[in-house]
């Protein structure tokens, strides 16, 4: 039996550690000088053992969430009693958000954003049908609202303007609505 470290490297697997090296220059973990150095190494690797040796001291993309000093893990989002509730602008995103719409309404937008997770995990809750979240993301994004649960008269309405290639960044939805959840692409604001 082949050992891991002896399987030949395909191009998929060299994309993949490329992503993770991409993701830890914009963290702040190594810098344009190493990331160049590194991707060379990666792109010149012939076993998965010579690409895993290339990112053994970084954490991998898609992997647990690591907290980023002065960024809070969590941005609990709620509206009640016909309120507005916005977070637009600049602003640092968490790897994790809650969006809760109790007769009222949340709005998120993206397009100023910084952010440095290749995955982002919002959990929206609407709990009537003349609630609603309103989500504008940069038209890079790849939103997937698959796994939210529609009730009642709810909806999610996500249709990119575009077909994804690779994504810059997942936004992945859960939860439960019986208001409307819509999601916008639109161009990231200079």
């Amino acid at each position: 039996m082949t050992d891991h470290v002896d399987i030949r490297a395909g191009d998929a697997d060299r994309e993949r550690i490329a992503e993770t090296l991409r993701v830890a220059v914009t963290e702040g973990r190594i810098s344009l000088e190493e990331l160049n150095e590194r991707l060379d190494r990666t792109y010149e690797a012939r076993t998965c053992g010579e690409l895993d040796a290339i990112v053994a001291d970084l954490p991998r993309a898609g992997g647990p969430p690591v907290s980023l000093p002065g960024v809070p893990d969590l941005l609990r989002l709620e509206a009640q009693n016909w309120q507005m509730v916005r977070q637009e602008g600049y602003w640092v995103v968490p790897p994790r958000i809650n969006a809760i719409a109790r007769q009222g309404s949340v709005r998120i937008d993206f397009t100023g954003a910084e952010c440095a997770w290749p995955e982002i995990f919002m959990e929206v809750s609407c709990d009537a049908r003349s609630s609603g979240i309103m989500i504008t993301v940069p038209g890079d994004w790849q939103v997937r609202s698959d796994e939210v649960l529609v009730a009642g008269w709810g909806g999610v309405y996500n249709r990119p303007s575009a077909p994804t290639g690779p994504a810059a960044v997942t936004l992945r939805l859960t939860g439960r609505t019986d208001g409307h959840v819509w999601v916008r692409y639109r161009r990231r604001r200079t």
